[in-house]
């Protein structure tokens, strides 16, 4: 059997679930011989590479650059996994969407008053572009499955793996990982 090419992504959120993955402790060095890393923020790859297995995609679609990772993670994967609550409704990262679009946040979040224009480090372009709207990741690109929780427990991610590692993605919707 073929290793199985696993990716991971993180757009907008704040990383909890990739610290959950690595919660699985000793049953990473067994999923070492199951699969292959081949993008994620945890090994030093610098381009989404094409032919991926699975991918868990951690976080909401906040920003121009979270949008065009999204899409390109959809048109190189195989099986998407929204992995963690912002990826799966927008969670926190999805706050702001009450508030306005992007100029009203960032003049409300780093502008005193509010009338001056974008300071550092919004206007010289080091902040990707805001977009008008924070979404989760099912309503840019097809999502082939879920894995609530913020973060996830190390548990459910170890049972989800081990189902997509088995080529059963369905088998995480089940019972054991539901939301509430």
């Amino acid at each position: 059997m073929a290793r199985l090419k696993l990716a991971t992504v993180w757009l907008g959120g704040c990383s909890g679930c990739h610290m959950s993955f690595l919660d699985m402790d000793d049953w990473l060095v067994d999923l070492a011989g199951l699969a292959d890393v081949v993008y994620s923020l945890l090994v030093d790859a610098k381009e989404y590479p094409a032919g991926v297995d699975v991918c868990l995609v951690e976080g909401a679609v906040a920003n121009e650059d979270n949008d065009r990772m999204i899409r390109t993670v959809r048109a190189r994967t195989r099986v998407v996994v929204a992995f963690g609550d912002c990826a799966v409704t927008g969670n926190v990262t999805a706050l702001r969407n009450p508030l306005g679009g992007p100029d009203l946040v960032i003049g409300r979040s780093y502008l005193t008053p509010a009338d001056e224009g974008p300071k550092l480090p919004y206007s010289l372009g080091v902040v990707p572009p805001l977009l008008d709207r924070v979404r989760p990741v099912h309503h840019v690109v097809p999502v082939d499955a879920y894995l609530p929780g913020c973060p996830p427990p190390a548990a459910h991610i170890r049972a989800a793996v081990e189902a997509l590692v088995a080529g059963r993605p369905g088998d995480i919707r089940g019972e054991m990982i539901r939301f509430g």
